[in-house]
């Protein structure tokens, strides 16, 4: 099975790179580090930790979205609720929030999530997230708990995956027939290698 190393990057929308620039690099401290660009779309990638990146497809025509609450259920079609981004520990929570705040950007009070501890806002997007640190001595990637009263048939199965649930291919690609397509990043290497 695949080893995943983290969230490469999540790809939001905005409508306005420049505010979200300023939001995510200058007041969050994300750096930018790469940039794409063509006609009709600019994506932007800043980079969350080591492993995990955001990335922001500017689109003409695009709005923020309306504030949705966290976690707050909706009907009808919806793929996305929020995001939430680590962050090391509580003292951090307080520097982004009191960054938020400053900002004039309402944000929540830390809430205590049993394993977690949280604050809620909304980038200038109108992007629902959150930052979240690890609750003290609790650990649920070293000691997985199920808390829900209710777990649905296959949160009963356990925490490890299951063998046989899916078809195993029925054969890996030879390396003779792998091939990578060129896409718009290959600009970013031959800036790079110039």
């Amino acid at each position: 099975m695949a080893r995943f190393t983290g969230i490469n990057h999540l790809a939001m929308v905005t409508g306005d790179m420049d505010a979200t620039i300023r939001f995510w690099r200058d007041l969050l401290g994300m750096r930018l580090v790469a940039g794409l660009g063509g006609r009709g779309y600019r994506h932007y990638f800043f980079e969350i930790s080591e492993t995990d990146l955001l990335a922001f497809f500017e689109w003409p025509g695009i709005t923020p979205a309306p504030e949705k609450d966290h976690g707050y259920p909706v009907s009808g079609p919806v793929v996305f609720d929020h995001v939430s981004f680590g962050v090391a520990g509580d003292e951090d929570l307080w520097d982004v929030r009191d960054r938020l705040s400053a900002a004039g950007f309402p944000v929540s009070g830390v809430i205590d999530h049993g394993f977690i501890h949280s604050i809620y806002a909304f980038d200038p997007n109108g992007i629902p997230i959150e930052f979240s640190a690890d609750a003290p001595g609790v650990s649920v990637r070293k000691e997985p708990v199920m808390g829900d009263a209710a777990p649905s048939a296959a949160a009963l199965e356990g925490d490890l995956p299951r063998e046989g649930v899916w078809p195993k291919p029925a054969a890996r690609t030879p390396p003779s027939e792998r091939r990578i397509f060129m896409g718009a990043g290959a600009a970013v290497r031959w800036k790079k290698e110039g």
